[in-house]
């Protein structure tokens, strides 16, 4: 069979990093989030390009989840990465987020979610399945408020695409 030289796999990964991109350029631009959006966006702290503060890493070794809500500042996006202000428990912190250290993107206002599969530092680097599905979610967070592994959300499924059904096996 034929092997994938062009490697769709990440290219869809960068075409959907590229969605939350757009949206957080959109709101550095306005400096607030239209409607009721907010984004729940889970990221590997030990990823490369991770800046965030010592006691946040000790904290959180693996990942974390930060959420944008009203109580942001000094958020700027290039085309590798973001930076912004929050706060947590009353100290505010400045992290910045390499795209690619990100594992998954949510927005409760419209059931939206993105999920990327980045390895731990420790784990192999097998396959890459991205998912795109609607997610309810009883849990309220806090603005501000950090969630260690991304919540205990019950999921249903939507319209779910992973990458590994598109490759031929070989």
């Amino acid at each position: 069979m034929a092997q994938d030289h062009i490697r769709y796999d990440i290219l869809a990964q960068d075409a959907l990093r590229g969605v939350i991109r757009k949206v957080l350029t959109e709101v550095a631009a306005t400096g607030r989030l239209p409607g009721e959006h907010h984004f729940f966006i889970t990221f590997l702290t030990g990823a490369p390009g991770v800046r965030i503060s010592q006691h946040l890493k000790s904290k959180y070794a693996e990942q974390m989840t930060i959420v944008v809500q009203h109580q942001f500042w000094d958020l700027k996006v290039t085309d590798s990465l973001f930076e912004i202000g929050l706060s947590f428990s009353d100290t505010p912190e400045k992290l910045v987020i390499p795209f690619n250290a990100i594992r998954g993107f949510y927005d409760p206002s419209v059931n939206f979610e993105l999920e990327f599969d980045v390895p731990l530092a420790d784990e192999d680097e097998t396959t890459a399945e991205i998912t795109a599905y609607p997610v309810n979610t009883a849990e309220k967070v806090e603005d501000g408020e950090e969630r260690k592994d991304g919540g205990d959300e019950e999921k249903k499924p939507g319209s779910v695409v992973s990458l590994d059904s598109f490759r031929k096996k070989q």
